[in-house]
């Protein structure tokens, strides 16, 4: 009888340990987001997060840009040689891989730092472009060419977030991407052919007036020759990120 007393509280507390382990709720590794600011700009996107422990997780995410205009192209381009650019369209794709370092509760939630790799493409529809030949004669004649081409580049940056769980049941997810940056090289080309045949003044004309453009972030050279011009893309590739993604987490 005494052994029989002894034994039902053990069990009686082995069973209420059990129950109490079972009642603790296993962490959900995986989350799918997308960034919904980036969507005024027409770039329809998608990233997948797995949590690897409790502070470190992996997130890896692809973009497209559909075909349209340039996005802010008259802040790096004056007025005047934004319209040399007649009906200009760009479609572009990235790639990012992004390792992310929780600070806090973890699992996918609070304040992280994320270095990350970055692959970039972009390239351009059939675009007019027009520029002024100032002939010997004192006359000025517009010089239509038609352009195309396009331009990748990869790069590595460092970006800070911070990332909520909006439900009590931690399902629904908030991302905020305060401030990304990232730097690293790229090549393209993009000819410009014309119908008319140009003559040496016509063409350093030609690229002088390609080379005054100044597109920032980007290093180009301009090669002119009878049928028109080649700009080559290589050098720095730079660029910025910031946004709010909505996600569910499973």
């Amino acid at each position: 009888m005494k052994k029989l007393l002894i034994l039902i509280p053990c069990f009686l507390l082995s069973e209420a340990d059990a129950q109490e382990i079972q009642a603790v709720p296993t962490e959900k590794m995986n989350i799918i987001k997308t960034n919904v600011t980036a969507y005024a700009f027409r770039n329809i996107n998608l990233s997948y997060e797995r949590a690897i422990n409790q502070w470190f997780s992996l997130n890896i995410g692809f973009g497209t840009m559909t075909q349209g205009k340039v996005p802010f192209i008259n802040s790096f381009l004056k007025e005047e040689d934004e319209k040399r650019f007649q009906n200009l369209e760009v479609k572009a794709t990235n790639f990012t891989i992004e390792p992310r370092f929780y600070i806090g509760k973890g699992y996918g939630r609070g304040f992280y730092l994320a270095p990350y790799y970055r692959y970039s493409d972009v390239s351009s529809n059939s675009f007019d472009f027009y520029y002024d030949y100032d002939a010997v004669d004192g006359n000025t004649y517009q010089i239509p060419l038609k352009g195309q081409g396009s331009t990748s580049g990869n790069s590595g940056g460092l970006m800070v977030g911070v990332q909520f769980f909006l439900t009590r049941s931690q399902n629904l997810v908030l991302d905020f991407w305060i401030a990304g940056a990232h730097y690293g090289s790229g090549k393209g080309d993009f000819n410009m052919t014309s119908n008319y045949v140009l003559t040496p003044e016509m063409q350093a004309q030609l690229k002088q007036e390609i080379e005054n453009l100044d597109i920032p972030f980007v290093d180009y050279t301009v090669e002119t020759n009878a049928n028109g011009a080649k700009v080559k893309v290589d050098g720095p590739w730079a660029g910025f990120r910031s946004g709010l993604s909505i996600g569910y987490r499973f």
